[in-house]
């Protein structure tokens, strides 16, 4: 039973039955797994809490703040028997158990962007890479996410090697595995737009698409020929993937692709993704807007008319908090502070920082601000403090959600909408496990 208007035990109680179940469907699906048969301190359950719970400390450090008397290579053992996939379980298992009400005009507004976690160095892993640049080579993993920008919090997550990422494909995935029960629209940037993904998405009535392109000399060709300007147009073509002379008579776009499974083509040959039959009709929408900074913004979208273009500038907009949500995921929730060295191990801790977000997201929500008259701002709560927070109240037994409630409005922080600042893009590195804070 989904639930609403939720408090921190219920929540806390939401996510341990989360936990029990991906636990409990694990050892159904793999009966023959002989990991975890014995009674330890360490057993499946209590591995999944633990890591839940962890910070940035050393191993050590974690366990003793934990209350578990073992050590650091008892624990990596029993980590190495548990698989990953339980963590993702129990991040969908929570996610299911608990209803985020926050919609607009009764859409569920959902981001999907991507971002890497880099990891400790480890040549033999499939998330190695190298380039000229850095010819020592380095690992990364890339987390590609389904994240609700209403309601802060992550809905689904693929996992990739960052050699084979694969941004697009995890999209057109998404559409074609998940059942969107409700209206749903996703928006995403322009490393998302083609025709291919268009057409995944007008093939799913009940999911809409919000994505910004390219407006420059290599925009899509029906999107080249608009005047720039402040516009709100319905653009129809048909794409194909053959090139013969209806096609050229007709203006078809043509979609090139590697036809022949058994050819081995040219690096150099073009080819896009296509996987609709062809010929195919395809109509969007197109709004473009001017910025505050007199730039031109231009969006396609399958949204109807019922959305100004305002409103579809301000959810474009809106996709600026799944940026935020990746810097608490790495910092707050502590991705930059990982305790293991194989891509399984980071991939429990993703999905960990994760459902830990969510947990804390979803007890944020429920915390009303009073906004005092006399400040010059608004104030929002202090997301850093309320992770550390939660996490306390998560990991002790008979924590008192009153109290967690209080100290979590004490640390507030002041909202500044037109603050702006230009965007500095650095090299983040792994921090080495010897490394790590004491406290």
């Amino acid at each position: 039973m989904k639930i609403v208007n939720t408090t921190p035990e219920v929540l806390k109680h939401q996510i341990k039955e989360a936990i029990a179940k991906a636990v409990a469907d694990y050892r159904t699906d793999y009966p023959n797994d002989t990991g975890f048969t014995r009674k330890c301190t360490l057993n499946m359950e209590t591995m999944v809490n633990l890591l839940l719970s962890m910070q940035g400390g050393s191993l050590k450090k974690e366990l003793y703040d934990a209350g578990i008397d073992v050590t650091a290579s008892a624990f990596v053992q029993q980590r190495n028997k548990l698989s990953w996939t339980v963590f993702e379980d129990a991040f969908e298992h929570f996610n299911t158990n608990c209803n985020d009400v926050n919609k607009y005009k009764g859409y569920r507004v959902l981001a999907i962007d991507g971002t890497t976690v880099n990891m400790a160095r480890n040549p033999k892993s499939d998330s190695f890479m190298q380039n000229d640049s850095n010819p020592k080579g380095y690992n990364q993993l890339h987390v590609n996410p389904l994240y609700d920008v209403l309601n802060k919090t992550y809905t689904h997550c693929i996992i990739q090697p960052q050699p084979k990422m694969d941004e697009v494909g995890c999209l057109a995935f998404y559409l074609s595995w998940y059942d969107f029960k409700e209206k749903t629209l996703i928006v995403a940037d322009r490393a998302y737009q083609s025709y291919n993904t268009f057409a995944h998405f007008l093939e799913h009535p009940n999911v809409d698409f919000l994505i910004r392109v390219k407006q420059d000399r290599t925009a899509m060709r029906e999107i080249e020929k608009l005047p720039m300007m402040e516009l709100d147009v319905d653009v129809s073509f048909t794409i194909t993937t053959t090139q013969t002379k209806v096609d050229k008579e007709n203006g078809h776009i043509l979609v090139q692709t590697r036809k022949n499974e058994d050819k081995v083509y040219s690096s150099k040959t073009r080819a896009g993704r296509w996987d609709f039959p062809s010929p195919y009709p395809m109509k969007f929408r197109v709004v473009r807007v001017l910025l505050d900074t007199g730039e031109y913004e231009t969006l396609a979208t399958s949204l109807p008319r019922s959305f100004t273009p305002a409103e579809i500038k301000d959810l474009y907009f809106k996709r600026w908090g799944v940026e935020s949500a990746f810097k608490e995921l790495k910092y707050w929730a502590g991705l930059v502070n990982l305790h293991g060295k194989k891509d399984d191990f980071v991939k429990q801790e993703i999905f960990s920082a994760m459902l830990m977000m969510n947990f804390c997201n979803r007890i944020v929500n429920e915390i009303i601000i009073k906004q005092k008259q006399e400040n010059i701002y608004e104030y929002k709560i202090n997301m850093k403090m309320a992770v550390y927070l939660c996490r306390q109240f998560f990991r002790t037994e008979n924590a008192d959600e009153k109290k967690l409630i209080k100290d979590i409005a004490k640390y507030l922080e002041p909202i500044r909408p037109d603050r702006r600042d230009t965007r500095k893009v650095k090299a983040k590195y792994f921090v080495g496990f010897v490394y790590r804070v004491s406290a």
